[in-house]
């Protein structure tokens, strides 16, 4: 068995990835282990006890288990019992047990292995060319092996070539740690990391330092906290400072005695002997201690008889004035009660004066002093000032009235129409200068109608259009193949153009156009454009729906020229079963502008375009929203 551990432990040796200097520790560790556990065997052979390894330190330790383990087998021999009891104490424990509880040889026995190994750490392999033994020395971690000589409460450190114990647990405020792991004591006096001011030196004590005063004090004096020199009162600090029948005195730095004196109470004074006390006369003497109230003089003592709002005052002996206002509260006065010595008078709040009786108020009428600008009524304590129509109170001083500026108010762009001008009390409204004039309200515009009245400038070859604003002068001529059909002058009217082909005229029959007409509408600049404005309705005879018998089956609207920043489109719709095109404004569009939508009218057909009809919508923008 040893030859076959032996040859084990040859070819762990020479494993190419161990380390030498772990199989180094690791041989070590295991020597130092076997020569601990048979010190512990022997010491239980030879003493039969293992009192005396009370340490708990490494070595100890092992050295103790071994010595616990050799008495539990030796014990076990004593009684007769088995050897191998298969007690639960470890595997190490059990053969230490059963080695002392059979005999001697084979405890050599167990540990001959242990010492193959240490003949293997120290010796090697002889077969090798160079011995493990006399490789270059390197470190023992004697922390590591147990084998520092650290008190408890130090910690070992590991050093080249040996080691050092540092203490676990800091010196402490004051103090700081030596080389040799000692507590020193800091000179904070030395080192200059006191905070002594300049009145005093630094006196290093035992993990701290004082702060001693330079100036000393003398006797008779004691020194304060910041240096100064405090005299003491030997008649108060000392006990019985002075002999029986005398008195002490205290002194600045010392004290003095005095013979002990008759010493009359107060109210009494001595007689001219010096030998008994007689009672003063208050009331007679120069102090006048009743000042302006009636004295009555006492054995030892005087009383005042105090006038009507006056109280005596036993403590201070004199007379004090009664506050009623405090004593009486809200019974005195109905709004304000002031004090006065010996009584007290009544006022009022601001609105009210103080009525005949001294201690009611009644109300002021503070309008009969005029201090409103315009109008004023009186109320109950006070006042209010008001103001005419257009005005308004000022803020400053509640009294001013100011005049309201209409104009500038948040609606004022919508009290008038066109121009706000704003007058003392009121405002008025005016219109742009030519084309409206002022409504009845006195704040809308309306168009003055210039084809009507006869104010236009047009000739009689040209048509009046009233626009908003102002008029246009219109002149319609109908083209080749196409005469005039009616002529009015009214805003809604048209003037309309049908084709009439002469005879053999084949051009003019295939042009699929069958009318132009010609019509206008004024649009203000919309000053809010929230949704689109229906303006111009094109009506049709054409059914809705019709059938194919009737040779139309529906009609098509497009805008064909004038659609000016596309602000226009046509829709097509159903009134009364026929269709209708609806030119609407989509986009708002600011003025003054003139523009002329060509709009086409196409029927169609089963058969295809059967012509179409073109309307012209003269569209005057005006630069007003009215």
């Amino acid at each position: 068995g040893l030859k076959q551990q032996s040859q084990s432990l040859r070819e762990c040796y020479s494993s190419p990835v161990m380390s030498v200097l772990i199989v180094q520790e690791q041989c070590c560790v295991t020597v130092l282990e076997d020569n601990m556990c048979t010190t512990g065997i022997n010491m239980a052979k030879d003493q039969g006890a293992c009192d005396s390894l009370f340490s708990n330190t490494c070595e100890t330790k092992t050295t103790k288990m071994c010595c616990d383990c050799c008495l539990l087998g030796k014990s076990a021999q004593e009684k007769g019992l088995p050897c191998d009891n298969n007690l639960s104490v470890g595997y190490q424990c059990s053969l230490v047990s059963r080695a002392c509880c059979v005999d001697a040889n084979e405890v050599g026995y167990i540990f001959s292995f242990l010492s193959l190994v240490f003949f293997f750490c120290f010796f090697g392999d002889q077969s090798r060319e160079i011995n493990l033994c006399f490789q270059p020395l390197s470190d023992i971690n004697e922390c590591l092996l147990g084998a520092s000589n650290c008190r408890g409460g130090e910690r070992c450190i590991n050093t080249e070539g040996s080691f050092r114990c540092q203490r676990e647990v800091s010196c402490g405020t004051g103090y700081e740690l030596t080389d040799n792991n000692i507590c020193k004591d800091i000179d904070e006096c030395e080192t200059g990391i006191h905070n002594c001011g300049p009145e005093f030196e630094c006196q290093n004590t035992k993990g701290s330092f004082r702060c001693l005063p330079k100036v000393k004090c003398g006797v008779g004096y004691i020194q304060d906290a910041l240096g100064s020199c405090i005299d003491i009162n030997e008649c108060v600090s000392q006990t019985g400072p002075c002999n029986r029948g005398q008195v002490c005195m205290n002194t600045v730095g010392s004290y003095i005695c005095q013979r002990n004196s008759v010493n009359c109470g107060r109210g009494y004074h001595l007689n001219e002997e010096g030998t008994r006390c007689l009672d003063i006369d208050e009331c007679k003497g120069p102090d006048r201690v009743c000042e302006g109230h009636g004295c009555v003089n006492l054995l030892g003592s005087y009383r005042c008889e105090c006038e009507s709002g006056y109280n005596f005052n036993s403590l201070t002996r004199v007379c004090e004035d009664v506050n009623e206002c405090r004593h009486y509260p809200g019974r005195l006065c109905a709004h304000k009660c002031e004090n006065t010595l010996g009584s007290y008078k009544c006022s009022c709040t601001n609105g009210f004066k103080l009525a005949s009786d001294g201690r009611n108020c009644d109300d002021l009428n503070e309008c009969e002093n005029n201090p409103c600008s315009q109008e004023c009524a009186n109320v109950y304590g006070s006042y209010q000032c008001y103001c005419r129509r257009g005005y308004q109170l000022s803020d400053i001083d509640g009294m001013t009235c100011e005049d309201i500026d209409e104009c500038a108010l948040p609606t004022g762009g919508h009290i008038c129409a066109y121009r706000c001008h704003n007058t003392p009390g009121s405002f008025h409204c005016s219109c742009p200068v030519s084309g409206y004039t002022l409504a009845p309200n006195g704040r809308s515009c309306q168009d003055i109608d210039e084809c009507v009245t006869g104010t236009h400038t047009c000739t009689e070859n040209q048509s009046c259009f009233n626009i908003q604003g102002g008029f246009r002068c219109l002149s319609f001529d109908c083209p080749n193949n196409y005469r005039r059909i009616g002529e009015t002058l009214a805003r809604s009217d048209t003037i309309r153009c049908t084709k009439t082909c002469q005879p053999n005229d084949i051009a003019c029959v295939l042009d699929p156009t069958h009318s132009v007409s010609h019509t206008f509408i004024s649009l203000p600049t919309f000053r809010e454009f929230t949704r689109p404005e229906e303006i111009v309705f094109l009506r049709t005879t054409v059914p809705a729906y019709g059938s194919y018998h009737l040779g139309s089956l529906d009609v098509k609207f497009d805008i064909l020229e004038g659609n000016v920043e596309n602000a226009f489109d046509i829709n097509k719709r159903v009134e009364n079963g026929m269709y209708v095109g609806v030119v609407r404004q989509v986009k708002p569009l600011i003025g003054p502008l003139t523009t002329v939508l060509k709009l086409s009218m196409r029927n169609l057909t089963n058969q295809g375009d059967s012509g179409q009809n073109i309307v012209n919508v003269h569209v005057f923008v005006s630069e007003f929203w009215f």
